[in-house]
């Protein structure tokens, strides 16, 4: 059976983490799906860049590519970025775009499990306070859906949730912690709703200096995996092909 190259496109650090989770990341996505080749390329600061890995393809004859967002929301970088360097990518290749990752129960799974190990108690969850923080974006649509994500999470045992961002928007991670604290929450937990460390990972850290336990970021879970593996598929069966199991 045919299978296109899944191309994972990060958007790229001078922070060597960032890096380093990205390819810890793609490893797990090729030890999970053997039969399909992986590539990696970033948008920027990072090598090989996106364009690169296109050539590439081209040269050695491929022909079907899978783009695949490593992004949680539809904001920027999902809307123009990735889609005016694939529409410079040479003729031969037919590179569909896939959806980016979130929403998603599997990143929310990972998100859980990553406070578990940051030293929650899963008995303490219905009288803790969960901040979910993100890098946060200008694009209206991506900072609603992290506010949909907290209200959902809401409904999931925790006492109170709070949206916060990095960047862009408000409230930052600092403001929500002293916000449940003013509320009375018995315990804070902040959760970095990101896939790498980096400059604004790194924000969501100092702002989280008030609270009782901070998870680290999703990073290379297996979670994520699978959920890459996912948006791969989706791709597939949207042009009628099916998707593939190994």
């Amino acid at each position: 059976m045919h299978r296109p190259v899944l191309l994972v496109i990060a958007h790229g650090s001078r922070d060597p983490r960032h890096a380093a989770t990205v390819h810890a990341l793609v490893r797990r996505v090729r030890l999970l799906r053997p039969g399909v080749r992986v590539e990696t390329g970033f948008l920027d600061f990072n090598a090989p860049s996106v364009p690169q890995v296109l050539d590439r393809l081209a040269r050695e004859g491929i022909r079907d590519v899978v783009a695949l967002p490593l992004l949680l929301t539809r904001a920027f970088h999902a809307k123009a970025d990735i889609p005016a360097v694939l529409d410079r990518a040479p003729a031969r290749l037919n590179v569909r775009l896939a959806d980016v990752l979130g929403p998603s129960p599997l990143l929310l799974a990972t998100l859980e499990r990553r406070l578990y190990e940051a030293g929650l108690d899963p008995a303490d969850k219905s009288s803790t306070g969960l901040v979910l923080a993100s890098a946060g974006s200008t694009d209206p649509e991506a900072i609603a859906v992290i506010a949909e994500i907290a209200r959902e999470l809401r409904h999931t045992g925790w006492c109170a949730v709070r949206p916060a961002f990095a960047s862009a928007a408000l409230p930052r991670t600092e403001d929500a912690v002293r916000e449940l604290r003013a509320l009375g929450v018995r315990r804070v937990a902040v959760a970095p709703y990101v896939i790498a460390p980096g400059f604004l990972p790194d924000r969501i850290v100092r702002g989280a200096a008030g609270a009782d336990v901070l998870s680290e970021v999703l990073g290379a879970a297996p979670e994520l995996a699978r959920l890459l593996l996912l948006r791969y598929d989706e791709s597939r069966t949207r042009d009628g092909l099916p998707a593939l199991t190994a």
